[in-house]
């Protein structure tokens, strides 16, 4: 007998415009001239020679993928990140389930940050309507267009909006796919189960994002530059809400998986920069090295050249120089840092706030017009 299931359709859902939020974009975007503040002379070395790497790897046409973790939104700086995509430093951006959140509610309301503590207690925390409606939405549809998680809701951002199939469109498509593209057919049925249960209507849905301008998502999307999300079952608020679709999720995530692994594949000479992700990054990381790893194999090459950011406010008491701690040792249990220092290529580590990382990072790169 299956165990039983807790309805989320009795969940009552919120008008997102009813929040109080801690953080407004236009009022906490960091400059992308404010002057980083406390970085030790360690980090600054570490961060000079990580600006030279970048540089070198753009010059040999080699990826710079940059992972981080959902605060590097929170505290302002998708502005930066875009300045990165822009002047094409930086080839991919990568984050997690609720990395893609802040950076929607930003773009649609110019603010997040809700009070966990307080709106867990009332039964409120992450169940707003327009949260939960339009991510879920812009997923299921972008799972259908062949999008990945990223990708369908930046198109989301910077198109203010996406078009609906008709249930006839779709089951039209489902009876003449299954024989030679069941994964095609399987993705309409995901969408037509949604279109039906919630009473969707066909055609262009129009939702205006007034601060996409900030969106990181929107950016990457608009350049044309791969930013992948990577979410965990249950991890973020979307996963509250009815529209919430479980296969829409794994097939549009999986997509993501596959492209940053092919971005892996190319990493030989290339930078990777982890920020401020402490399960996310180093997971997807390795499980991708060792893919694109096996491939290299076959072909007789082996990926060694690469170059290893991480960085993170905790303090590690761990040399990584010297490989990893004893298991009886509280820092080998640091993921972010454990798993990369099994990764070859040349590692290096840094305890810094992300917001002094990344502007000092981005200053000690010349400025460029254009991706490159």
């Amino acid at each position: 007998m299956p165990y039983p299931q807790f309805d989320r359709f009795a969940v009552r859902q919120k008008p997102l415009a009813e929040r109080a939020n801690k953080i407004r974009i236009e009022r906490d975007a960091v400059p992308l001239d404010q002057a980083p503040r406390n970085l030790s002379v360690p980090a600054r070395e570490i961060i000079s020679e990580t600006a030279a790497r970048i540089r070198e790897a753009r010059r040999q046409d080699r990826p710079v993928m940059l992972a981080f973790g959902a605060h590097t939104i929170k505290n302002g700086l998708g502005p930066l990140l875009i300045r990165f995509l822009e002047e094409g430093w930086v080839t991919h951006l990568a984050t997690n389930g609720a990395g893609v959140i802040h950076d929607w509610e930003f773009a649609f309301q110019g603010a997040s940050g809700e009070d966990v503590r307080k709106n867990v207690d009332r039964g409120e925390f992450g169940n707003w309507q327009e949260t939960g409606h339009h991510i879920n939405l812009a997923i299921v549809v972008g799972a259908f267009e062949g999008k990945g998680y990223g990708e369908a809701v930046g198109a989301f951002i910077e198109n203010e909006g996406l078009t609906i199939p008709s249930g006839t469109e779709l089951e039209a498509l489902i009876r003449r796919s299954v024989p030679n593209e069941p994964e095609r057919a399987a993705a309409a049925a995901d969408l037509l189960y949604c279109v039906q249960r919630f009473s969707l209507q066909p055609g262009p849905l129009v939702v205006p994002h007034p601060w996409k301008k900030y969106s990181v998502q929107a950016a990457a999307f608009r350049l044309g530059a791969p930013s992948t999300a990577h979410p965990m079952f249950g991890h973020d608020i979307i996963y509250n809400h009815p529209l919430n679709h479980g296969a829409a999720i794994g097939r549009a995530a999986q997509r993501d998986f596959l492209t940053f692994a092919e971005g892996v594949s190319r990493l030989d000479g290339g930078v990777y920069l982890s920020v401020g992700s402490a399960v996310m990054s180093p997971m997807v990381f390795e499980k991708s090295l060792s893919m694109a790893q096996n491939l290299a194999l076959q072909k007789g090459r082996h990926i060694e050249k690469h170059y290893i950011l991480v960085a993170d406010l905790a303090e590690s008491r761990w040399d990584w120089a010297k490989g990893e701690p004893p298991q009886d040792h509280p820092d080998y249990y640091l993921r972010y840092h454990k798993s990369f220092s099994r990764m070859e290529g040349t590692l290096r580590t840094v305890s810094a706030d992300n917001r002094d990382l990344l502007l000092a990072l981005y200053q000690a790169l010349p400025r460029r017009e254009g991706r490159c």
